[in-house]
């Protein structure tokens, strides 16, 4: 079974009680989390010690729970919820997601340009997955953008927001996590420089959308989400349902996605029934972290 692979968590200030997760940024702090059900509860807590494992020093031990939620069993059912399944949208127009919408699987992914961790998935696994589940039709991935470093996070997410609407999400994307990217930081200047490298057909408009209330809010709801489930660190994922933290090994997330496409021939797409019905069957970066 895999270990947990290095992921960051933010160390906003004031520190936060033992009690309590990591606050969003200042546009969503104000708003209450969000609650999916009471297996999500059991869920969010168990993705949130699995973030907090991920990012505990080496000599933890190999015995820990983290991997109840980290790695994938041989058990299919193991450690999937249903409640998080359903938090996949298949909206054939989010300019933000690859892939069919009705995919059997789909991994969601939350992420911040920062996180050294998330350009490691996106240049070393992501592109695998693709090739192999994407472009046949067996998986769908749908973006969300979880800013936890500060400003120049929530500026980048905006901004990919901003390149989607012109239909280059996936371009800026490569740009932003390419090798040395985020070290050139994401201010303005830098992101206008992403959209350009990105094909952005018009610059203008992509300031004025990056800069503007829909982008805002599109960025407060994928974080309100994010912290809702409890992931409290980047990368974050959920393949049907199942969470995983971490950059971790590419053969994890293929057993996650194969034993997921499995599971769907019965269930349906992402915990959908056959008939189409909810089925009853139907979890990480820290700012000294993205220095590396």
């Amino acid at each position: 079974m895999p270990t947990s692979r290095p992921t960051s968590t933010p160390k906003p200030s004031p520190k936060p009680s033992p009690k309590s997760s990591p606050k969003p940024s200042s546009r969503t702090s104000g708003k209450k989390p969000l609650i999916y059900g009471a297996g999500v509860v059991v869920a969010a807590a168990l993705f949130g010690y699995v973030s907090y494992r991920a990012t505990a020093p080496d000599d933890a031990g190999p015995g820990s729970s983290a991997s109840a939620v980290a790695g994938v069993t041989a058990d299919p059912d193991e450690g999937v919820y249903p409640e998080l399944a359903k938090l996949a949208r298949r909206d054939a127009g989010d300019k933000l997601a690859l892939g069919r919408a009705d995919a059997p699987v789909v991994l969601i992914e939350y992420a911040d340009f920062k996180c050294g961790y998330c350009g490691k998935f996106a240049r070393d696994t992501e592109p695998a997955l693709v090739k192999k589940y994407v472009d046949n039709g067996t998986l769908r991935i749908e973006w969300r953008n979880f800013p936890i470093f500060g400003a120049e996070s929530e500026a980048a997410a905006r901004a990919s927001w901003a390149a989607g609407q012109q239909g280059r999400f996936w371009e800026f994307h490569r740009a932003a996590y390419a090798e040395g990217a985020k070290e050139k930081g994401f201010g303005k200047d830098r992101l206008k420089a992403l959209a350009t490298e990105a094909g952005v057909p018009d610059l203008n408009r992509f300031v004025r959308d990056a800069d503007g209330s829909a982008a805002a809010a599109a960025v407060s709801e994928d974080q309100e989400q994010g912290y809702g489930i409890g992931a409290t660190s980047t990368p974050s994922f959920l393949i049907n349902g199942r969470p995983i933290a971490g950059a971790q090994p590419a053969r994890t997330f293929t057993q996650a996605i194969e034993q997921a496409a499995d599971r769907a021939k019965n269930l349906g797409s992402a915990g959908q029934d056959t008939k189409g019905s909810a089925s009853p069957e139907a979890g990480s970066a820290s700012p000294e972290d993205s220095a590396k």
